[in-house]
Formats: C-alpha cells, sequence, structure tokens
C-alpha cells in the first residue's frame, strides 16, 4: 500500500461524491484519485486505477455494485471494495459481504466513520459495518434461528465460525476457546471448504444469516 491509503469514489449522485470527497480530503492520509458515477465506470477505474479501497455505492446506473464487487474477486483484484448504500436490507448487506466486500456502510452514518472504515479496509481488515447494521445484525443473532444446512459442520467449527461471525480474530478465538492459533485456522480452512465460501467476511455474513454468531 502507498504512503496514501488511494481511494476510488463510486456512486450516482454528484453531490454524495462531493460530500464524502469533502471528509476524505480532510484526512491527510488518504487520497482520492478517481470518482465514478457507475457500476461500469467503477469497475474500469478499479481496473485501470487500482485503488487501495474502492467505495462502493449499492445501487447504479449500467452495472449494480454487487456485479463489480462479484467481477474483481473473480478476476482477483487486490482492490478492497466498502460497499456504501442508503439501504440497510439484509439482503444488501449479505449480497454484498458475499459478493467480496469488506464491509458496508449506510450513507447516512457515514460522516463520522467513513475515514475509519476506509484505513481498516485498507489495513485488511475484514467486517465494517455501519452502527443501524450491526445492531440489526445483533437482534437477529439473539433471535437464534440456525438452519439444517449447518449440519455440515462439526460442534467445534460451529463455535469457531460463531466467534468469526462475532468479530473476533483468530488469537482471540484460540484464547477463548483454549486452543491454539495455527488450529484456529485449520478449523476456519475446514468451514470454508464446508460451507462454500472463500474467506472470512463471507464466512461471517454466511453465519449472520443462520443465527449463528456466538457470545463476544
Amino acid at each position: 500500500m502507498s504512503a496514501k491509503i488511494r481511494v476510488v469514489i463510486a456512486d450516482d449522485h454528484p453531490l454524495i461524491r462531493a460530500g464524502i470527497r469533502g471528509v476524505l480530503d480532510d484526512a491527510a492520509d488518504i487520497e482520492v484519485v478517481e470518482e465514478a458515477a457507475d457500476g461500469e465506470a467503477a469497475l474500469e477505474a478499479a481496473r485501470r486505477v487500482e485503488p487501495d479501497v474502492l467505495l462502493l455505492d449499492v445501487e447504479m446506473p449500467r452495472m449494480e455494485g454487487i456485479e463489480v464487487a462479484r467481477q474483481l474477486v473473480a478476476e482477483g483484484s487486490s482492490v478492497r471494495i466498502l460497499a456504501l448504500s442508503a439501504h440497510d436490507d439484509e439482503q444488501y448487506v449479505f449480497g454484498l459481504l458475499e459478493a467480496g466486500a469488506a464491509g458496508y456502510l449506510v450513507k447516512d452514518e457515514v460522516p463520522a466513520t467513513i475515514a475509519d472504515a476506509v484505513r481498516g479496509v485498507a489495513r485488511g481488515e475484514d467486517g465494517w459495518l455501519s452502527r443501524r447494521i450491526a445492531a440489526r445484525l445483533m437482534k437477529r443473532r439473539t433471535a437464534g434461528g440456525g438452519g439444517t444446512d449447518d449440519a455440515v459442520l462439526s460442534d467445534r467449527e460451529r463455535e469457531v465460525l460463531g466467534l468469526v461471525a462475532a468479530g473476533l480474530d483468530n488469537q482471540e478465538i484460540g484464547e477463548r476457546l483454549f486452543i491454539a492459533e495455527n488450529t484456529v485456522k485449520s478449523h476456519c480452512y475446514s468451514i470454508y471448504a464446508k460451507i462454500g465460501v472463500k474467506n472470512r467476511v463471507q464466512a461471517a455474513a454466511w453465519a449472520w444469516r443462520r443465527g449463528l454468531s456466538g457470545p463476544v
């Protein structure tokens, strides 16, 4: 990653782009290198500019954000995707996370959190969520409701996956379950293979859908 975090802003509303750019321009360690007004332009910019972070609107003309994310992930792009939306519906949240986004922000909560979220995502952190979305997922979690399709996992794997979905890293999971960090990694690889996901964010989204997130 360069000295400054390079960001592409993709949103079809000029005023929203200007507002986001204003927030990021105030951050000395972040540089907005390009803007895009539709999905195809966002995809082209991500390919050409190769920013550290693509701040990606969900609903855009010509190509929606979820398809942009899917294509970049399928191409093996190193660009980190931070989804941005006016919606907090679970279908949008889970759709973008499962497509490969590292986080999801709601537009009306962005000013206080966007710079920190961009920094976190650029560092390789996953699971950046707006407070409203995190609260909704917590409520869903406490309601339970795990489905029968988690039966492929062992009891230990369900424990590990629940803690992954709760936001703990491998070291923290190992300390919580009294197992080695390498053992946690092995469980994670097994979980990914069994449930058909590629990374930690997708595994967490899979768990959230089924109410498997464990206590923090």
